[in-house]
């Protein structure tokens, strides 16, 4: 950011960015003080710069939600449809259709009515109170009544209240892992940075709001405030972010339109062909128009796709993974690309002792027999200002790392500390990276611990414990020890030497040049944020699924390509540089140049918020599905960016919580593939119930459109939506509760291009369409050449009835071919889903109520039927069966 191009709390900023400025150059630029700013002052900048708070998006009502959920085309298709029954007098048709789309909109309401709340848990986040500088007097006053210029004070605990150019930094370190992505709290200090573009996690003389002041204290003049600090323009990026459609939704959309035009022309074309034989009124054309147009829209389509993505969200919820928009459910499904954030959600988010150096020898930590009572010890637990809480250690991630590795070893470390009472202390200095700590031991002796940088520690030592006795350190030593921090660093492990030597009495002068001299050196430990253990495998089954997994960090490059590798997200057949790329070297490709290279990079370092929603924009440009997860602040615009947000639920922001489609309840990255699976099955359940419906239409259809031809008597609007309702909505939703089949995991993606009528959907769909509507027709034809009554007005009545129950109950015993797209139904289990057995035969029962049952059969102008003539109808089913087995044979032949 620089003084030309950007503002900051209201200040046109000149050449220099922040961090570059002198302290005087910075209070002129401010118009301020190190004493402060006046009560006046405040005010009137408080009047030209607004409150110290971030700007909300209005939200939208459960009514505006609602009225939302009308606007989809195909809801638009029904609700015509249902204008049209109504005004023909059809008005239990239009009630159905309508109870239809109510549905639709109470589940649609009901999943979204707590969308949109990212940018009010931001204001949730910041700090509630500031020590501030006003008439020359350190006051308390609420955050929110800071203005640019205001000389704020920090120290261990605080939260930082606005954007901060420091003064002065004492040992101060600051948590930015949320906002920057860094995985160990920020050594800051007050000098002059010269470098130009410095990430933002670089910036060690800034100090950002929201971040946690972690250990030391320190004070700085607020820079920016509101919505111009830098969580405020994370804020303005996921309010300007645009809502990306989901696949589901875009097929939806398509289907719609393609039904639409689909219905018109086939009415139209029917009703111009009635007319034309000029044997029909104009009314008994348009009642057959509104039978063609009720058969060929799938009435309860928008229900069962809202039914079934529910019961996915109730799967889901019971493997941790919650659901916060119904489409993001089969939106995993498709996915391509998880963009993973590295720290809270690849690793743990803690520091960890992953590898000792005694003796001269590497050791894992884990299997290390290191004594409570040994140096080593004792240098990890009393140079430490780790506090012991109620809710756990608090502190430092680095130090309450070194005090958790006792106590995972069984020590009593609170009890050591407190037995070795510390006299003295030269505290941590960014400059010199070192600590002392002058302990006294029971026995009344004294001893002085050292930690820090090993390069650092190693000029200070003349000696060294070598297998518990001290002699004099070499050159051969040295250069061990310093090749041991190199190799362990390339590893992105943080390494850590340790000192010691017993005293007499505590050093004067107190300074490290006098008292920091002559130590004898114990040895290294290495931490890293460890990855989660089971990551790997997850990383691997991802693979596995078609899927690549990409790793996103605001972590330095070493550190992020050490994990990555040992994860299994950089490919094995690459060189993993090439692989890798920072936030710098991402700004300076061009945003074509980075679509055609975006492939290429399994690991993005050092990056800023902006970089992520780069990221995912390229990824789909080039048409993938990409699903990205994150915890911190940092994340939400990406989140929001997304095909589908991913957000962590324990160790999360709010924020990104919110900016989400999908929270993980345990924060378990395998919980994503998981996730995955099920998103899988719910579009393949979509798929069945589509294949079904629209087969099932097309059979319909077919079935009125040659009867109108050949001048038949046809199926009245009343029977075909009463075979609709009893035997599509029912059995479709039954469908969406079919178990996952054994390989869905091993298939590829399908990708943002695929559809509902990919994979052999739609020519499924024409075939079993024809088949329902030929093997209806030829049961018509024949009832009408064996009749079993002599009279011609009977015959047509049976030969009616029977197309009827024929064209019912033949999608019934389709329900169960659609159990599958290809495999046979004998091997997936004929009855194995309970659901859609009960299903079927409530249909059935219904059905054939219509026919059997006196009186409700002559409000449906149906006539009983022969034994004989039962049998046909049912032999028709099983025809439907045979023949649908029979072709899914040859597909699958076809298909190895």
């Amino acid at each position: 950011m620089t003084w030309a191009t950007a503002k900051t709390g209201g200040f046109t900023m000149a050449e220099k960015s922040w961090y570059q400025l002198t302290v005087q150059e910075l209070l002129a630029k401010l118009a301020t003080r190190e004493s402060g700013l006046t009560t006046d002052e405040v005010t009137t900048r408080r009047e030209q710069y607004g409150e110290n708070r971030l700007a909300a998006k209005r939200q939208t009502t459960l009514i505006e939600k609602f009225i939302a959920q009308f606007k989809d085309f195909m809801i638009i298709v029904l609700i015509v449809a249902a204008i049209v029954a109504g005004a023909t007098g059809e008005m239990v048709d239009a009630l159905i259709i309508l109870a239809v789309v109510l549905l639709n909109a109470v589940f649609g309401v009901f999943q979204e009515a707590k969308a949109e709340e990212a940018i009010n848990s931001l204001k949730e986040m910041a700090a509630p109170v500031a020590q501030v500088e006003r008439d020359g007097e350190v006051v308390t006053v609420k955050s929110n009544e800071l203005v640019p210029g205001d000389v704020v004070h920090l120290e261990a605990g605080d939260i930082v209240p606005a954007d901060l150019r420091l003064l002065t930094a004492n040992t101060m370190r600051v948590e930015e892992s949320a906002l920057t992505g860094e995985s160990v709290p920020v050594t800051k200090r007050a000098e002059v940075l010269t470098d130009a573009d410095l990430a933002l996690g670089d910036r060690e003389n800034l100090a950002y709001m929201n971040t946690n002041v972690t250990t030391g204290r320190g004070s700085g003049v607020v820079i920016a405030t509101g919505m111009q600090t830098e969580v405020g323009r994370i804020a303005g990026m996921i309010d300007a972010a645009e809502e990306t459609k989901t696949p589901l939704q875009e097929n939806l959309t398509q289907l719609g339109k393609w039904l639409t035009i689909l219905i018109l022309v086939i009415a139209v074309v029917v009703f111009l062909i009635g007319m034309l034989r000029g044997q029909e009124s104009v009314v008994d054309m348009l009642l057959t128009a509104i039978s063609l147009a009720v058969a060929a829209i799938p009435e309860g389509l928008p229900a069962i796709v809202t039914i079934t993505l529910a019961l996915g969200t109730q799967r889901m919820a019971k493997r941790k993974a919650l659901i916060r928009r119904l489409p993001a459910v089969e939106t995993l499904g498709s996915t391509d690309i998880i963009a993973s954030d590295k720290t809270g959600t690849l690793t743990q988010n803690k520091m960890t002792v992953e590898q000792l150096v005694l003796d001269g020898t590497l050791t894992d930590a884990k299997v290390a027999d290191v004594p409570a009572d040994s140096p080593l010890a004792l240098a990890m637990m009393l140079n430490n200002d780790t506090k012991f809480t109620d809710a756990g250690l608090g502190g430092d991630p680095t130090e309450t790392a070194l005090v958790q590795y006792y106590l995972d070893h069984d020590v009593a470390a609170q009890t050591v500390i407190e037995t070795h009472p510390r006299i003295a202390e030269i505290a941590f200095d960014s400059e010199r990276k070192l600590m002392s700590t002058f302990n006294q031991t029971a026995d009344g002796q004294l001893v002085q611990y050292v930690k820090g940088a090993p390069d650092q520690l190693l000029t200070r030592v003349t000696r060294i414990l070598d297998h518990g006795q001290v002699r004099p350190i070499t050159a051969a030593d040295r250069e061990q020890l310093l090749a041991t921090n190199h190799e362990l660093a390339t590893q992105a492990l943080r390494v850590l030497a340790f000192g010691y030597r017993p005293l007499d009495a505590v050093p004067e002068p107190l300074t490290s040049e006098h008292a920091e001299q002559d130590l004898i050196l114990i040895g290294l430990i290495a931490m890293i944020d460890p990855e989660r253990p089971e990551v790997a495998a997850a990383v691997a089954e991802a693979h596995s699924a078609g899927i690549r997994p990409i790793m996103i960090t605001g972590d330095h490059r070493d550190t992020a390509q050490a994990i990555a590798r040992r994860l299994g997200i950089l490919s094995p057949d690459g060189d993993d540089d090439d692989q890798v790329i920072t936030g710098a070297e991402l700004d300076a490709i061009s945003d074509a140049d980075f679509e055609k290279r975006v492939a290429n990079y399994s690991v993005y370092a050092r990056v800023a918020p902006e970089h992520k929603v780069r990221i995912v924009n390229a990824w789909q440009k080039q048409g993938k599905v990409v699903a990205m997860t994150g915890d911190g602040v940092n994340d939400a615009p990406a989140l929001k960016a997304a095909d589908i947000g991913v957000g962590m639920g324990i160790t999360g922001t709010e924020v990104s919580k919110g900016a989400s489609d999908m929270v993980l309840a345990d924060d378990n990255f395998s919980t994503i593939v998981v996730a995955v699976e099920e998103g899988r099955k719910v579009f393949s359940n979509i798929q069945k119930a589509l294949q079904y419906l629209l087969s099932a239409n097309i059979g319909e259809v077919l079935t009125l459109f040659v009867m109108t031809l050949l001048g038949w008597q046809i199926l009245a609007p009343v029977q075909i939506l009463w075979i609709n309702l009893v035997t599509d909505t029912f059995p479709a939703i039954a469908l969406g509760l079919e178990p996952g089949e054994p390989d869905i995991m091993k298939r590829k993606p399908r990708g943002r291009s695929s559809n509902f009528f990919s994979g052999g959907v739609f020519g499924n769909v024409l075939y079993q369409g024809l088949l329902e509507g030929l093997i209806t027709l030829s049961v018509y034809g024949i009832g009408l050449a064996f009749p079993v009554h002599q009279s011609a007005e009977l015959a047509h009545a049976d030969a009616l009835t029977m197309a009827f129950a024929t064209l019912g109950l033949i999608q019934l015993f389709h329900a169960f071919n659609s159990k599958t797209i290809h495999q046979s139904i004998f091997k997936v289990g004929l009855f194995r889903n309970r659901a859609l057995n009960w299903a079927i035969l409530a249909a059935f029962l219904l059905l054939a109520a219509t026919i059997v049952v006196p009186g409700f059969n002559t409000v449906f102008h149906l006539t009983p039927l022969s034994g004989s003539q039962w049998g046909t109808v049912l032999g028709a089913g099983v025809v439907m069966i045979a023949i649908v087995e029979i072709v899914k044979w040859c597909q699958r032949r076809l298909l190895k």
